[in-house]
């Protein structure tokens, strides 16, 4: 049996539970970070299976729309990459809390809001690219030892104020205290290659072009590299480094969540929520995590084939990321007067 035709057998409870229930309305208005190609399939399958039709703003800029339109907009959930704009939006005032048993039982509690305000839809590694011919296997593991002196002068990254970044040092802060995080930050700096510049894939480009032996990045960007036919340069980029999972003999890898909440004012809230509870559902999981070469949130979820072969199973850092973003701010100061981007 295919993983797509099981999938869909597991999800046959939510779809006669839909059916079941209340009359609902026929929409759900949506307002994405994510981008068409990542979450259109998931809600022409949605769509299939409740009848509810999707209606979809792209873009940047939408959670402030969310904060100008108040309670005149017509948003139900919003869909975002990351943690920030999550937390923008809900210290905004802007989400509401879903105290929903599909999603309590299925979203591990380390990858949701502790109030329930938003809850993650797919995790990602912040892990090490190293070079092939230039970092020997073993010869780094840990996030610790990006500020070892052997490193001065090998490492290439993007701006320390990027929302990815800032969410690997503020787990460094949660772990070890600002003192701490500070010093290694200022080694960090010190062993940089260059000015940080670019994105996590232009990183791993500096990498391929001998500027810098190692960076840090996202791991789907392997995966976008490795299958990229449009620039198939990016091909010869995955293929110079190895990856590495840091700190898999203690605290394991830094995670990050793709993410979606149910917006304050939701119009068609009973219709958001069962979008919500679709998009943990074990076909839906599948798809989302395929299409972009992330893990399932859901645990029990098969991977893509790219990231059993490249990736296998890991250590994931258990740290919860309410308590992360807790330290974001605290973070962000200590870029500033480490002077990281300059």
């Amino acid at each position: 049996m295919s993983m797509r035709i099981k999938a869909a057998l597991m999800a046959l409870p939510l779809a006669a539970s839909l059916a079941a229930g209340s009359v609902r309305a026929e929409e759900v208005n949506i307002y994405s970070y994510r981008q068409p190609f990542l979450i259109e399939p998931l809600l022409e399958a949605f769509t299939a299976e409740t009848g509810i039709q999707t209606n979809v703003v792209y873009g940047e800029g939408l959670v402030e729309r969310m904060e100008t339109e108040a309670r005149n907009s017509p948003v139900d959930v919003l869909i975002t990459p990351n943690t920030t704009v999550l937390m923008s939006a809900y210290n905004k005032g802007l989400t509401q809390p879903v105290n929903d048993s599909i999603l309590l039982d299925n979203i591990p509690a380390q990858y949701r809001a502790a109030d329930n305000h938003w809850f993650g839809l797919t995790t990602r590694a912040r892990i090490i690219y190293a070079s092939k011919e230039r970092v020997a296997p073993g010869e780094i593991t840990t996030y610790e030892q990006l500020a070892d002196p052997e490193w001065e002068g090998r490492i290439c990254t993007r701006s320390g104020k990027h929302s990815y970044n800032l969410s690997l040092f503020a787990s460094m802060i949660a772990h070890h205290g600002e003192a701490y995080t500070r010093e290694w930050m200022e080694g960090l700096k010190h062993n940089l290659a260059r000015r940080p510049q670019g994105n996590d894939r232009s990183q791993v480009k500096a990498i391929h072009d001998g500027v810098c032996d190692i960076s840090l990045g996202n791991s789907y960007y392997f995966g976008a590299m490795l299958t990229n036919e449009e620039e198939p340069e990016q091909q010869d980029w995955a293929r110079s480094v190895n990856l590495i999972f840091p700190n898999q003999d203690d605290r394991g890898a830094h995670m990050f969540i793709s993410g979606i909440a149910l917006a304050k004012y939701a119009p068609n809230q009973a219709n958001a929520i069962a979008l919500m509870e679709f998009m943990v559902s074990p076909e839906a999981q599948y798809l989302y995590a395929q299409d972009n070469f992330e893990f399932p949130v859901r645990p029990g979820i098969e991977r893509s084939d790219l990231i059993k072969q490249y990736m296998g199973d890991f250590k994931e850092d258990p740290l919860s990321l309410t308590t992360i973003t807790d330290h974001i701010d605290e973070a962000s100061r200590l870029v500033d007067e480490v002077a990281y981007d300059f």
